[in-house]
């Protein structure tokens, strides 16, 4: 059976090898005679896999000792809330950067925590661009900054660490955490869904300062509290054992192949392909600003969008899927995380230079 070349924004792809590593252990994790999925969180087997993930994300992010690492559940999604919970209590108010959809959901969903101000957005312009920090309009009293650093709908991603003075930044990675390094320690709180560069759907990676625990509201879930997961080493609840060991063995991965600078050579090398052509294509367009231009996931239109449906059947054709844009967006998404190749890439760059011969 081939595989196809997934360009889906996630769940995504993972390596090849994690996928035959996970099958070997199916039925037996090093001769436990148990499968991971059927192991008790509490057991010696499993608190190994967790402490040997948590391990491997402190080492390849170089997170500081006075941060947690927790591996919670309920997605991104879920931290829109959990977030706000856990912080704007200490003053009752929060800054909000809006750079695409996702960002724009966060901060909605702030709004039932407390006062949420808008700090920026680049909505007016269609969420083409990071907008510049010299147009953030930060409040005093704001018990955090929140932004979202890569949008994978518009394509638009942060490629500079905002400096917000003494309020803390917090930022939802989801989508490109773990593809290039990174300085934990300008954040005050990092969340990140794992099913784009990390692992599977279900394990939900927050990193936070710990001198901002202990602030939670008091609405907030003993499960969602960030102080209480930290004091159960994220096992207050029965935490998503099979999503983490997948995550272990994808952070194994990429360690293997040379860390967090590997990645960001790999990743930016697939980018600039893609933008290289689109950039010289009389067919073919991306509309975001070049500064912001996302590493993760590269938007694209075709100039003629009756065209769409056979460029995307063709593509198909060529065993490569999920290319078909956000619903919101249209147009074209090709989602080029850690684990897709450079020979994928330029296999998409090389139809697309033939789409565009035979339809020009």
């Amino acid at each position: 059976m081939s595989r196809v070349i997934n360009f889906s924004s996630g769940p995504a792809a993972l390596p090849v090898n994690v996928l035959q590593r996970a099958a070997a252990d199916m039925l037996d994790w090093r001769g436990s005679g148990m499968s991971v999925m059927e192991m008790s969180h509490r057991g010696p087997e499993f608190t190994d896999i967790l402490a040997e993930t948590q391990s491997l994300i402190r080492s390849l992010l170089g997170v500081p000792e006075n941060y947690v690492v927790l591996l919670l559940q309920g997605g991104a999604i879920a931290e829109n809330a959990i977030v706000p919970m856990n912080l704007i209590g200490k003053t009752g108010q929060a800054d909000y950067v809006v750079n695409g959809v996702w960002s724009e959901k966060s901060m909605k969903e702030a709004v039932k925590y407390g006062q949420v101000n808008l700090a920026a957005s680049s909505k007016d312009s269609g969420f083409l661009s990071m907008p510049k920090q010299s147009s953030w309009k930060l409040s005093e009293q704001a018990a955090y900054v929140h932004m979202c650093s890569n949008e994978t709908i518009g394509g638009v991603e942060c490629h500079w660490t905002p400096d917000t003075g003494d309020v803390p930044l917090v930022a939802d990675m989801s989508s490109n955490i773990m593809s290039g390094p990174l300085d934990v320690s300008r954040y005050g709180l990092i969340y990140a869904g794992a099913q784009k560069n990390m692992g599977p759907s279900g394990v939900t990676l927050v990193i936070a300062r710990r001198d901002l625990l202990g602030h939670a509201l008091p609405v907030t879930p003993s499960a969602f509290n960030y102080q209480i997961q930290a004091d159960n080493e994220s096992m207050y609840n029965t935490p998503p054992t099979y999503a983490i060991y997948i995550m272990g063995l994808v952070l194994q991965h990429i360690k293997e192949q040379g860390g967090l600078p590997a990645m960001h050579t790999h990743n930016q090398r697939k980018a600039d392909l893609l933008y290289e052509f689109l950039d010289h294509s009389a067919m073919f367009s991306n509309r975001v600003a070049r500064e912001d231009r996302s590493r993760m996931n590269v938007t694209f239109f075709l100039k003629d969008e009756s065209l769409n449906a056979a460029f995307l059947q063709g593509a198909e054709k060529e065993g490569m899927v999920q290319l078909r844009g956000h619903r919101s967006a249209g147009g074209m998404r090709a989602s080029i995380y850690n684990a897709m190749s450079l020979e994928s890439v330029q296999r998409l760059r090389d139809y697309m230079h033939r789409f565009e011969k035979e339809n020009g």
